[in-house]
């Protein structure tokens, strides 16, 4: 699936300034004995410039580096782990409560008419990056498919990385 980022977009459409929107992010180094999440969580960087939206104690969210629709977000515990079953009864705990929190956030920012909530454990599944589990939370609209994914394969994003995640950690509930 190819991305077709219209960032400017979802400005133009409210009357806002359209210049400026950048979703650069920062260059990561990753270790050997880490996983793209892991270099992500404890690179030093500020949560804006790696899209991290929320850190629990032991679980945190961050939006989709390449989202299926504008505030797509992922939940994943700190440590990193392949099943479900390998989390521990707080890990687990704390992994949906940042689900039910990730949901509210959605909510209040976008409004959706319905939300997808799912984890691809494996490779076979689907996962891409198998390594270390995350939830997929995303907001949903009836219709929010069209000609550009059908025949194109290729999604148009409305909105930029950088809007998106102001309007989620904007809206994001309270601990």
């Amino acid at each position: 699936m190819e991305h077709l980022w219209a960032g400017w977009r979802s400005a133009y459409v409210q009357g806002g300034d359209v210049q400026g929107v950048d979703d650069e992010r920062p260059v990561l180094d990753i270790a050997d004995d880490q996983t793209l999440f892991e270099a992500i969580l404890h690179s030093g960087y500020p949560d804006r410039d790696t899209l991290i939206l929320w850190r629990g104690e032991r679980v945190f969210a961050m939006l989709n580096a390449f989202p299926y629709t504008s505030g797509h977000l992922m939940v994943l515990p700190m440590r990193a782990v392949e099943r479900l079953t390998e989390l521990d009864d707080t890990e687990h705990a704390e992994l949906w409560h940042g689900v039910r929190l990730a949901t509210q956030a959605i909510e209040a920012a976008y409004s959706p008419q319905g939300i997808n909530v799912g984890a691809n454990l494996g490779r076979g599944a689907g996962a891409g990056i198998p390594d270390h589990l995350h939830v997929h939370v995303l907001p949903r609209w009836d219709g929010d498919t069209n000609f550009m994914t059908a025949i194109a394969n290729t999604r148009v994003m409305p909105e930029s990385l950088a809007a998106t995640w102001e309007r989620l950690h904007t809206a994001w509930p309270s601990a």
